[in-house]
């Protein structure tokens, strides 16, 4: 089809920008010029997938090189799904127009469960067939990374190859290996199997799983020359990783409509329940001359006036005041507003509370995740009640009257008391407030308490845990409802249907291919969304693949079960897992990898603070 039919046609669905290209910064090249075409698709809308920083990233990366094209897909929403197949559109990539049928790669990042009918949707609306089974020589090569390849099992009937960790090289030495096998005339499975010997690399077709009568596994079996194990990739030293000076501007706004600077790569505190916390270790900064001179190309290159500092926990940076010195001389200058997220309540001090009033001002938000002491100390959060009564005191003399706080429902050893200590801890914030002279004359206190279901992740030392059942989570939640008396607290709470699908998947095996794939067919797509998410199809199609998702998602796993994801190493051993799993039914806390190691694993790369405290 021609442009100006498609763009015709654009114009008959809700915001054609999200399906136009053209935008600022975007990268076009002359095919003829290039050797290796690669599809960076992202299995949902254009406003989510222009936000995320790790394909930034990657579209940067690639499109540096003068051999490979990058370019950008997104999952078209329902009204132009149905656009595109009564007029025979494939989906097609941003900058060229061409269908992803094209390409030599066509790659996926996987950030969420709940996206993967959206996979299939893609792939079929490209007109390339969903099993890897089915596509012969003439497909492209399906590829995946992400978080939730941490266990991609679920996925592995689709997918031809995924990728473990950070991929700034991994990504680009199966390319190079791709070029060369290429051409020298191999075939596909002949470069599947090469690529399998690169670390970080992961071919499932090379794994047999079998299984015991009561469901579990019995093994997992590599073929001919495949590792038995795969070691995830790290960038180990980020001042020297690339970053890119420029992003893709976006026509219409994004979910985070900002420049985004990213300040060190994994956590120092091991919350017990927190993915992110383990697979994303060791951890390693960048230094303050790096992130600001980065920083200012970016928004030099965008013209975006707001920078927002990325990590898992930001004021854990140790060279957070001197970098916001340093940031605060141009940004002020430049009229562009600094936001910090992810500050800890444990070190928020008045000092940093008196540079962040230098930025933009908004409401601050903190993590507790529980609202008693014992369920705190349970999941290893390392904070006490005066931590977080002394950090709203110093917000509240800061100017502060607004204070959001973010919570779990459903944790391991969870009672009522803890829920009730929520509104409680909720409460006494709201007493605090009003108890202090100094707080802003005249005005109110909200305090938001915004609440989310617990869901056991693979690689924690909660993996071993079962999700409570939808109707208990039901009932924790009208509990702690009725217990705020006070309109000055507002409660957020989230659905607990789609909770219930993502902790299936999480630690799901293979065999739910099958029932990703009934799913499909009956409709699902954009699962995580609740305007579209069908969770009786959902249920039809667990019962028509003969699966019992409580299998997966409500039960307790002994520690010598073989999960789906044992033989994929992110550097944190079992034993250690364990141990952890023991400390938190024991009540008992671990120091973070600044106080003291841990012994999780992570420091046999030879990088990061855990390898430098020891």
């Amino acid at each position: 089809m021609d442009n100006k039919r498609l763009e015709q046609l654009l114009l008959t669905v809700q915001k054609p920008g999200r399906y136009s290209g053209g935008e600022v910064n975007e990268v076009i090249k002359d095919k003829s010029k290039i050797d290796v075409r690669f599809a960076f698709c992202f299995p949902d809308t254009y406003e989510i997938g222009m936000s995320h920083l790790g394909m930034k990233i990657l579209y940067s990366l690639f499109n540096s090189r003068e051999d490979i094209w990058c370019e950008r897909v997104f999952a078209p929403w329902i009204d132009a799904q149905k656009v595109m197949r009564e007029n025979d559109i494939p989906l097609y990539a941003l900058e060229s127009r061409d269908s992803i049928r094209d390409f030599d790669f066509v790659g996926f990042t996987l950030q969420y469960e709940l996206s993967y009918t959206n996979i299939l949707t893609m792939l079929d609306l490209g007109g390339i067939p969903l099993r890897s089974s089915d596509r012969d020589e003439s497909y492209p090569i399906i590829v995946a990374g992400g978080p939730c390849t941490c266990n991609p099992e679920p996925l592995a009937d689709f997918i031809d190859m995924f990728f473990l960790g950070e991929g700034e090289k991994v990504d680009l030495q199966v390319i190079d290996l791709y070029k060369k096998m290429k051409n020298d005339g191999k075939t596909k499975a002949e470069f599947l199997r090469e690529a399998a010997k690169i670390q970080g690399v992961y071919v499932p077709s090379l794994y047999d799983f079998s299984y015991n009568e009561d469901g579990t596994i019995a093994a997992i079996t590599p073929k001919g020359d495949a590792p038995a194990v795969i070691e995830k990739r790290i960038e180990e030293n980020l001042d020297e990783t690339y970053y890119p000076d420029r992003f893709v501007v976006p026509f219409i706004e994004a979910v985070h409509d900002r420049a985004v600077q990213e300040v060190f790569r994994g956590c120092i505190r091991g919350c017990r329940f927190c993915q992110a916390g383990y697979i994303y270790r060791p951890v390693r900064e960048k230094s303050a001359s790096v992130v600001n001179r980065q920083a200012r190309a970016l928004c030099k290159n965008t013209g975006f006036d707001e920078m927002s500092l990325s990590s898992l926990s930001t004021s854990d940076y140790t060279h957070l005041e001197e970098m916001l010195d340093e940031m605060l001389s141009w940004t002020e200058c430049d009229k562009i507003s600094l936001s910090l997220p992810s500050l800890r309540i444990d070190n928020f001090s008045e000092e940093l509370m008196q540079k962040i009033n230098r930025l933009k001002k908004s409401g601050l938000t903190f993590a507790p995740e529980a609202g008693t002491q014992r369920l705190r100390d349970v999941i290893n959060k390392n904070i006490t009640e005066d931590d977080i009564l002394t950090t709203c005191a110093t917000a509240f003399r800061g100017g502060y009257t607004a204070v959001k706080l973010y919570f779990m429902m459903g944790l391991p050893t969870e009672t009522d008391e803890d829920i009730v200590g929520i509104a409680e801890l909720a409460q006494k914030i709201v007493d605090l407030y009003y108890s202090l002279p100094e707080k802003p004359k005249g005005k109110a206190v909200n305090v938001s308490i915004s609440v989310a279901n617990f869901v056991p992740k693979p690689h924690t030392p909660f993996q071993f845990e079962p999700q409570i059942t939808r109707e208990e989570m039901i009932r924790k939640q009208m509990l702690l409802k009725d217990s705020i008396k006070s309109k000055k607290i507002t409660f957020n709470y989230h659905e607990n249907k789609t909770s219930f699908l993502e902790g299936v998947f999480a630690r799901g095996d293979r065999r739910l291919g099958a029932v990703i794939y009934a799913a499909y067919k009956k409709g699902c797509g954009f699962d995580g969304w609740d305007e579209c998410f069908e969770l009786e199809k959902w249920l039809e199609a667990f019962d028509e693949c003969n699966i019992n998702p409580s299998f997966y998602a409500n039960r307790t796993r002994s520690f010598d079960e073989i999960t789906p994801w044992e033989h994929l190493d992110y550097r944190i051993t079992k034993e250690f897992l364990i141990r952890e799993n023991m400390a938190a039914h024991a009540e008992r806390t671990t120091p973070n990898c600044r106080e003291q190691c841990a012994g999780c694993g992570a420091n046999s790369y030879g990088r990061g603070v855990c390898f430098e405290k020891r």
